[in-house]
């Protein structure tokens, strides 16, 4: 008869090894890098193991694809799309079946954002250059930068792609104005889709309904910035009370209110600090204490802002130089390292973060590859 001190100890053992393999398992993610293709020693997405605890990783698998610069993985974890980022006809978006266990993506489905060239329009090809994109599982839907337009598709019971896409266009706020649309993402409740409109200087709204007969409906203009500043990329707060903007052309941040699809500006202020009229992303830690911006062109950085808890307002607290052209970066669930896509160095370059200051630091350790762009983690 084994006597109960050594069993309990036994079982305390159990628990304790079954709490490290846990932990363990927490600590893995996995990253998947969209990457430019042309020009470029990249074949197209690639597929890693991040450690969250340790910074370490590994590569897993990669999927060919023709400039699939832009990634998003579906809520389920079983679906990986990507942009197709030409204007030569070749533009659109893939679909491929992701396999958790083994890394691996599988089974691509490509359909076209191309649609009939508009008259008169030989160099605003609609569908052209397709530079973000969203999904909830449901439907879609790609921001065309080039076209001006946005492409929403629907998705089947598997969650690939078919059919063609509906499109909208949007068309010039005066004669000098050509629409850029740069990214899209849905307000908090779920009712509105908007959309950054970098060549007029837009935000656009849309009633959203993820499985309606038209998934985006009646579009509506709900702010706009000064001439020239350039909307790019967009965020929420964990509350859903505030929006935060980063102009890509003037390099300055702006914080919004939010509030049943009607924004309100309540502060602007300077993000780049090298005057290169390239700032690209934007980005909340997960414990919504800080919010970082990327920077091009000049001083290739990330500037770094605390959140006021109560009012939303920013204050800048430091930049961080980085390799050449960042564009997408992406910070680890438990907060602890902000990777960055560090295009025309061909790397992606690990900082570690300080959870107090928000500052970051330069572990030394890079991911190289060709042209990488876009950044996702996803918890293994």
């Amino acid at each position: 008869m084994l006597h109960p001190r050594p069993l309990l100890s036994l079982v305390l053992s159990a628990l304790s090894l079954c709490g490290f393999a846990k932990g363990k398992q927490s600590a893995q993610l996995t990253l998947f890098v969209g990457t430019y293709t042309e020009d470029s020693p990249s074949e197209g997405i690639y597929v890693f193991h991040f450690n969250q605890e340790t910074g370490h990783f590994s590569l897993r698998s990669s999927a060919k694809a023709g400039n699939p610069s832009f990634v998003v993985l579906s809520p389920n974890g079983n679906r990986l799309y990507a942009v197709s980022e030409f204007n030569d006809g070749r533009q659109g978006a893939y679909s491929f079946d992701y396999n958790p266990t083994t890394g691996r993506l599988s089974n691509p489905t490509f359909v076209s954002t191309k649609a009939s060239d508009r008259l008169g329009d030989p160099e605003n090809r609609p569908g052209s250059d397709p530079c973000n994109l969203y999904t909830d599982g449901h439907c879609l839907i790609t921001a065309n930068y080039s076209g001006g337009d946005i492409s929403a598709f629907k998705l089947d019971k598997q969650g690939r792609l078919h059919g063609t896409a509906q499109q909208t266009r949007f068309i010039g706020r005066d004669s000098a104005a050509v629409s850029h649309i740069h990214c899209g993402l849905p307000t908090p409740e779920g009712k509105y889709f908007l959309v950054t409109d970098l060549g007029n200087d837009r935000i656009h709204r849309f009633n959203f309904v993820p499985n309606g007969t038209e998934i985006l409906t009646n579009p509506q203009v709900v702010y706009e910035v000064k001439r020239g500043e350039g909307p790019r990329h967009i965020t929420f707060d964990k509350g859903g009370k505030h929006l935060y903007l980063i102009n890509e052309l003037g390099g300055t941040c702006v914080v919004m209110r939010y509030n049943d699809g009607k924004l309100t500006e309540i502060q602007t202020l300077m993000a780049d600090e090298g005057g290169g009229r390239g700032s690209a992303d934007i980005h909340i830690s997960p414990d919504g204490k800080y919010l970082y911006t990327s920077h091009r062109l000049k001083k290739d950085g990330i500037a770094i802002f605390s959140i006021n808890p109560q009012t939303g307002l920013l204050t800048k607290v430091g930049y961080q130089l980085t390799g050449l052209h960042p564009r997408n970066f992406a910070i680890t669930p438990n907060g602890k390292y902000l990777l960055v896509a560090c295009r025309d160095n061909n790397t992606i370059q690990i900082f570690e973060r300080n959870a107090n200051t928000g500052l970051l630091a330069d572990t030394g350790k890079r991911i190289n590859l060709g042209k990488p762009v876009c950044l996702v983690l996803r918890k293994y």
